[in-house]
């Protein structure tokens, strides 16, 4: 497709076993204010019969649907971002919904910053819980600890690819979205946080970050990141001790150490 024709930014719409909610994912897209977007959902093999027959009918402008196996949300991601083609990426999750200026946004942070290579904004939940999350950071140090980015934070393509993807051999499915990231801080990408609230999450029980954090998951992937990421943890380690070793004075010390 010609530059000229091509949409600027590529959202993909992972969807498995989510049909209720994907029309207020997909309509939160097309009331965008910035419009020069395409949209593909990939149905990641959903097995739930009101999915399956929600999406048979599915169809909405601007929007594709591709219809895959089940693998995950990685390789669902991958898929996606493969069967599109701008310069911007937006993995939106199929029960989460965008603020109006979203795209408007964080694609102008992009637009003017060619150094840029994603930008994150402030959430607000719906559903079953109501609270605001306004983090400031982004940085590599953030991100060892926690992640500070939305799954949705809009990304070059170039740098997603410069990755290789989403990894698809974590243990199990969740924080693919950290774990990129993570890959892109430590590589020396850099990322903006706007604070503007420009994302709606939906909390409900049962959801992929509620087992990722309480169930079974959390340990397995843990381990996975610390492995992966192992000698980024261990220079930020060193230098920490030797920063405190160099900045300790007698004054410093308790009598009883």
């Amino acid at each position: 497709m010609p530059a000229a024709l091509r949409p600027k930014i590529s959202i993909v719409i992972t969807c498995y076993n989510l049909g209720e909610y994907l029309a207020e994912a997909v309509d939160s897209v097309l009331g965008q204010t910035r419009q020069d977007f395409e949209i593909v959902v990939v149905d990641d093999g959903s097995t739930d019969a009101a999915t399956v027959e929600i999406l048979s009918t599915f169809s909405r402008p601007k929007t594709r649907l591709l219809r895959a196996p089940h693998a995950g949300l990685a390789a669902a991601r991958n898929l996606g971002i493969a069967s599109t083609s701008g310069d911007y990426l937006c993995a939106l999750d199929a029960d989460d919904r965008l603020a109006p200026t979203f795209l408007e946004k964080t694609a102008a942070v992009l637009d003017a910053d060619s150094s840029i290579a994603f930008a994150s904004a402030w959430l607000r939940t719906f559903g079953e819980e109501r609270w605001e999350w306004k983090p400031r950071r982004c940085d590599l140090p953030t991100l060892l600890w926690e992640d500070t980015v939305l799954t949705a934070a809009l990304v070059r393509r170039v740098a997603v690819d410069g990755v290789g993807g989403y990894d698809t051999a974590m243990p199990e499915q969740g924080d693919e979205d950290w774990d990129l990231w993570l890959t892109l801080v430590e590589r020396g990408d850099r990322g903006v946080i706007l604070p503007d609230i420009l994302f709606e999450y939906r909390r409900r029980a049962g959801s992929m970050s509620t087992v990722c954090w309480h169930g079974a998951a959390h340990l397995p992937l843990a381990g996975y990141r610390f492995e992966k990421h192992a000698g980024t943890c261990c220079i930020r380690t060193t230098k920490r001790r030797s920063c405190s070793a160099r900045t300790t004075s007698s004054s410093d010390i308790s009598p009883r150490s």
